[in-house]
């Protein structure tokens, strides 16, 4: 006997004798004489039809069994004569493995919505769009580590621990082993958190950069893929609170090394789930939007645009169009400039470099105009901001002013300004939100529909 995964039956060249396969009941019909039961094992999109005759050991097994059950199926593969499918299993021997209380199960044969789907995160990746979307998110995670081992980028572990604050935002969580109500017992201390595990403040990580900018200057190229965290108070449709960043760093690349890097990456990726994840792109493409398999197509062959903030913002003001909040020089760009851009003016990604010095990080290299850093951020239609990146400023002596000039504390950056100290090379990295990479991927325009348990205010179930 050989066991099989749905895919794998239905992907078989020749009909096969005595195989098994497990998996869950999508549905179940009866005609006069036998029972056809769609089993899906969570391998692929497409279902494996098995087909039970009627007053035969395995129609009596199947007795009761309904959507949801898990089973175990024995039997032939062999040719089917309906349409849409070439094999179908003829069953010898049926096992129920767990049963589905039909008036509880709350997953049937119909459309459900997101919202509803979201309350079942635990049942929602049996569904045909959770399912699909789960597969191409583990498809595209593999396509980026892929694509950095080929480019000799070593892949590296940053704490997620952390007494830094690599963005200077202030929305982190705080990780404390003090028992919360001491907090105002312990006002009166001279040092509050003496007393805590590390000694000191503690957070959730924000970014792995800084550490990875440490990394790299010993191994050249490196990159991160792993949780992040910002306690921001925000229940839009692209922010958690707990999402996953892909960040390179790499010595010796400047600013343009940075983009074309961050725009290889895009290409790369949508490429790969283009070829290996087409029936549930297709699924994507039909239910969610129907415009998907154009754009990453685009994505994979196009070309990518650059245009410097300063001309960004001149194209916006020249528009005609009536924005919500007004481009101005010296402001961040919202998303609906970043879409009016990639949508409709460059009708394809976008890269805007060289954005005024005040709305981004210390640690971004200042450019010779003296008004602008060396920074860069990959807009995608659909999305907006994908990519957010930056040549770093290797220069001590500026790197120790743009910090006193934000009123930080140089003590607390003592170790990255020795990365400035001793043998200091341009180099450059980016951090890429894999959430919204895969809402590029899929169409899907809710980040809580592309994390397996999202994390969002006042949401922690799961």
């Amino acid at each position: 006997m050989k066991d099989m995964r749905v895919v794998e039956a239905l992907a078989t060249p020749n009909a096969a004798a005595d195989i098994r396969v497990r998996g869950w009941v999508r549905t179940r019909r009866d005609a006069k004489d036998i029972a056809f039961v769609e089993l899906n094992d969570g391998s692929c999109l497409a279902n494996l039809q098995i087909l039970a005759e009627e007053g035969s050991p395995v129609f009596a097994a199947l007795a009761g069994a309904q959507t949801g059950y898990a089973l175990e199926a024995v039997g032939d593969l062999v040719e089917s004569p309906g349409q849409g499918q070439r094999w179908e299993l003829k069953a010898r021997e049926i096992h129920i493995l767990g049963a589905a209380d039909q008036s509880l199960y709350p997953l049937q044969k119909k459309r459900h919505s997101d919202e509803f789907l979201r309350g079942i995160a635990h049942l929602r990746p049996r569904t045909n769009k959770y399912g699909a979307a789960f597969r191409v998110r583990s498809e595209a995670a593999f396509a980026i580590h892929s694509f950095f081992r080929t480019r000799g980028f070593y892949y590296v572990h940053t704490p997620i621990l952390t007494g830094a604050d690599c963005e200077g935002a202030g929305e982190m969580f705080r990780v404390t082993t003090l028992p919360i109500w001491n907090e105002t017992t312990r006002s009166n201390e001279e040092d509050p958190l003496a007393g805590d595990f590390f000694g000191r403040e503690c957070n959730l990580t924000v970014s792995g950069q800084l550490e990875a900018e440490a990394l790299a200057m010993g191994l050249g190229r490196v990159y991160t893929f792993g949780p992040t965290f910002r306690a921001e108070n925000s229940n839009t449709p692209r922010h958690a609170a707990e999402f996953w960043m892909i960040e390179p760093e790499a010595s010796f690349f400047d600013l343009t090394d940075n983009m074309a890097l961050a725009e290889d990456l895009v290409r790369h990726v949508s490429r790969h789930a283009l070829e290996h994840c087409a029936a549930d792109l297709d699924l994507f493409n039909r239910f969610v939007d129907n415009g998907l398999m154009d754009r990453l197509r685009s994505l994979a062959e196009g070309t990518y645009q650059r245009v410097s903030y300063g001309d960004a913002i001149e194209i916006l003001a020249k528009s005609g169009r009536k924005f919500e909040f007004t481009a101005v020089f010296g402001q961040d760009l919202q998303t609906e400039h970043e879409r009016f851009l990639a949508e409709e003016y460059f009708c394809g990604p976008v890269t805007v470099f060289n954005y005024p010095k005040e709305i981004k990080a210390f640690y971004m290299r200042a450019n010779d105009d003296g008004r602008t850093v060396a920074a860069m951020d990959l807009l995608a239609p659909k999305i907006g901001e994908l990519i957010g990146g930056s040549q770093r400023e290797e220069r001590l002596g500026r790197l120790e002013q743009r910090l006193a000039e934000l009123g930080r504390d140089i003590k607390d950056y003592w170790w990255y300004l020795d990365l400035r100290r001793f043998g200091s090379v341009p180099h450059s990295g980016f951090g890429l939100g894999f959430e919204r990479l895969i809402m590029l991927l899929t169409g899907i325009g809710n980040i809580r529909d592309v994390l397996p348990f999202p994390r969002t205010p006042k949401n922690l179930e799961f």
